[in-house]
């Protein structure tokens, strides 16, 4: 379903400010696949993504995305195929307009606009399902402004616009970073639900380890561009947050003490 083939990236390049973010990455997904995505800060996990969702071009190498190259696609064409949810709750969502005007836009993702109502009453009734099983309250404020929502409310309705066609890849770039922890492990038990009975494959970033082990089929690993850990199945399911830790000291050759220093 992905496939990046020898990506490289470096910013500000035969300057001082030089940075190597992606050196010669490959990857590739599966149908299907969750995998998580782990790493200290200038590893180049939202450096992939961004090379992924045509934020920025690469400097060499080729992304595939279900068979078809997109590598030099701008970011509005590859919006086809892709699906994506940001760090902060502000992003992904029209603010001022109301809820069911936000997912009859998502629903109309990449198709020609006419002059027709927005909002259908069978879509207004479709809109009112899916936002029942969120489990949030929020099939009983459609007609509400998303400004209003809480940033937790936010994230589980851009994730529902996010799949609602079914995106060829769902990107989760930090999604639950800005939310309180209990708002995040709701936010990442309804991502599981979508990303399961949607049977999309996604791709998500994250500092929290626990999170990274708990979630998602597959874990990877990156460290200064390149990915030094891959692990799925039940090796995955078997790891624990101390087996993570040593085994990036052991990759990387650096001594790690804790999760801040890991994952900072």
């Amino acid at each position: 379903m992905l496939k990046l083939d020898n990506i490289c990236k470096t910013f500000n390049p035969g300057t001082i400010n030089e940075k190597k973010a992606l050196q010669n990455l490959s990857l590739t997904l599966k149908p299907g696949d969750f995998v998580t995505v782990i790493g200290g800060n200038g590893a180049g996990k939202s450096t992939m993504l961004n090379a992924i969702a045509g934020v920025w071009p690469v400097d060499s190498g080729s992304i595939t995305i279900d068979g078809i190259n997109v590598t030099g696609e701008c970011e509005h064409k590859r919006a086809a195929y892709i699906g994506r949810v940001f760090q902060d709750p502000m992003l992904g969502t029209a603010p001022n307009m109301q809820i069911e005007e936000n997912l009859a836009l998502a629903m109309r993702r990449g198709k020609r606009r006419g002059l027709r109502w927005g909002v259908t009453k069978a879509e207004r009734e479709q809109y009112r399902d899916r936002l029942k099983g969120l489990g949030l309250g929020l099939e009983d404020r459609m007609t509400a402004k998303v400004g209003l929502l809480s940033g937790g409310q936010r994230q589980a309705l851009t994730l529902l616009m996010a799949s609602l066609q079914k995106p060829k890849l769902l990107l989760l770039d930090e999604h639950t970073a800005a939310l309180d922890p209990a708002t995040a492990k709701k936010v990442l038990d309804i991502s599981d639900s979508i990303i399961r009975e949607n049977g999309l494959t996604a791709l998500m970033i994250t500092h929290n380890m626990k999170d990274a082990i708990n979630h998602g089929t597959r874990l990877i690993m990156m460290n200064e561009g390149h990915i030094i850990l891959d692990v799925e199945g039940e090796e995955k399911k078997k790891l624990t947050k101390q087996q993570l830790m040593e085994k990036f000291a052991e990759i990387a050759g650096k001594q790690v003490e804790s999760d801040r220093i890991l994952l900072s």
